[in-house]
């Protein structure tokens, strides 16, 4: 059984050709890589409003989100610490240091 054919309104026979710059089509580009379709896809889906999946983070992004996490519970650690009156230096400092190695692996994960 043959599937049925389609009515002329949903074939898609026109085709639509436009020039843009390289930062726009940089964006849509990676726009639609991110969302896990074609070009053509996204640019559908955006005129017609249907909505597009959800963003797929990539491994890059994510090594960025955890280190960002960690630093963040590192200096949650201190502040708590400071604010109840157990701020010893030798511990602080140490502590410090941590952080100061976690920023510069951030660091050098984002020149990638």
């Amino acid at each position: 059984m043959a599937r049925p054919k389609k009515e002329i309104r949903e074939l898609k026979a026109i085709h639509i050709s436009f020039r843009t710059t390289v930062d726009n089509y940089l964006i849509v580009a990676h726009n639609a890589e991110s969302c896990g379709l074609s070009i053509a896809d996204y640019i559908r889906k955006k005129i017609t409003g249907k909505p597009l999946p959800r963003y797929k983070v990539s491994p890059y992004e994510r090594k960025i989100f955890v280190e960002l996490s960690r630093i963040g519970n590192n200096i949650n650690q201190l502040a708590i610490k400071i604010h109840l009156g157990q701020n010893q230096p030798e511990k602080l400092t140490g502590q410090l240091v941590e952080l100061q190695r976690l920023l510069s692996e951030v660091k050098q994960i984002m020149v990638k």
